[in-house]
């Protein structure tokens, strides 16, 4: 799944394999936590400028790793 993703400094574009557990258009307007200081990396002809963060659940299905309170875009993980 290819996203664009607001991370309060400047806007990314993110390649993930979600799409197996996200329909697109319930991601839109979802705060997500990501990777950004990753090299770019070309994934199915596109360039990845990220990584979305998830957490593997028992039966392999992903869990995206978000806060449970709206936040300003571009907070720190810590």
């Amino acid at each position: 799944m290819k996203l664009l993703i607001d991370t309060g400094i400047d806007k990314r574009t993110v390649v993930s394999g979600i799409a197996e557990y996200y329909e697109p258009e319930k991601l839109i307007g979802k705060q997500v936590s990501i990777l950004v200081n990753l090299a770019p990396k070309n994934l199915k002809g596109i360039e990845s400028q990220g990584m979305i963060l998830c957490a593997e659940n028992a039966d392999g299905s992903l869990s995206i790793v978000e806060p449970d309170v709206k936040i300003k875009n571009g907070a720190e993980v810590k």
